[in-house]
């Protein structure tokens, strides 16, 4: 009897075995402090770390489940447009690296929209999937802000635009630049409509989004330690040879020297951005509102 054969491996095999049948994501490592957190209870806290607070970066689709009221909501069909107008290639072709992207991200392109009800109010979502091609703004993501920002107009909704990204989409050339004056239009169409346009800035929000649709908000909401500006840090300290403030282009610097009105913690930007939209639009009546103390009134 060979106890190696009979014994030992079908033991070692066994261990082997029950260790594959594990499930891998049962724990998530936070991109800041770098603890270990329960996927369960990462996920009940909306993918926010339990440890440090860091805001992790989610998908559109989380993104509606989270904002819509029980996460019911309708998407919008976005267009397709030329794939690859400019035959760009550098180590691959740019069509095989927008089949990657649709393959696993599963959508068209960086932004998805949707329309619903939050807090009873119907509204349209749009929201840039950073985990497709960096959140990048080409000629398709142009088109589906402007497909959300018209189906805002026509069902005469509130527009909310969550922003990730980072920046135009270098294999479309001129053409990904042009996106920016085409998203600028559709927010004046929104204007004209007198339809509120409310911004929420995650992490990263930058370059040409940025000096778009990124800033014309009525309203500019930022999840807690977002970078936003056009450049990066680093490029700008090596063009001006200086060292940066400290959390320079973060959410919390840009709040405190006025460039966007308000930080908010994931967990509370939905009931948040209930209250900003209903005083926005003034769903109640006078009566319905609660009147203010004749004193407070006063003032």
């Amino acid at each position: 009897m060979n106890w190696l054969t009979n014994y030992v491996r079908p033991r070692i095999r066994a261990v082997l075995k029950t260790r594959k049948d594990t499930p891998e994501n049962l724990w998530a490592k936070c991109v800041s402090c770098g603890q270990m957190v329960y996927m369960k209870e990462f996920e009940a806290n909306l993918r926010v770390c339990t440890q440090c607070g860091h805001h992790h970066r989610i998908t559109p689709t989380q993104r509606f489940d989270m904002l819509f009221d029980e996460a019911t909501y309708t998407r919008i069909d976005m267009p397709r447009v030329a794939d690859d107008p400019l035959k760009f290639k550098d180590q691959k072709k740019y069509t095989d690296r927008l089949k990657d992207a649709r393959s696993k991200a599963g959508t068209v392109d960086a932004i998805e929209a949707a329309y619903g009800r939050m807090g009873g109010i119907e509204v349209t979502i749009g929201a840039q999937n950073f985990f497709f091609m960096g959140g990048s703004l080409g000629q398709g993501a142009g088109e589906a802000f402007l497909t959300a920002a018209r189906a805002a107009i026509e069902r005469r909704t509130p527009f909310i635009m969550v922003i990730a990204a980072g920046g135009a989409r270098m294999q479309e050339g001129i053409l990904s630049l042009m996106q920016m004056p085409r998203t600028t239009i559709g927010v004046q169409m929104l204007r004209e409509a007198g339809l509120p346009y409310i911004v929420v800035l995650t992490d990263p929000t930058t370059g040409g989004v940025t000096a778009s649709y990124a800033m014309l908000g009525d309203i500019a909401i930022a999840e807690p330690g977002a970078l936003i500006g056009f450049a990066g840090p680093r490029v700008i300290e090596d063009t001006i040879r200086e060292k940066l403030p400290e959390g320079f282009q973060r959410a919390e610097y840009l709040l405190e020297h006025g460039i966007i009105d308000m930080v908010v913690e994931r967990a509370h930007l939905r009931e948040t951005l209930i209250r900003t939209i209903d005083l926005l639009v003034n769903t109640k009546k006078p009566k319905d509102r609660k009147a203010l103390p004749k004193a407070a009134a006063a003032k």
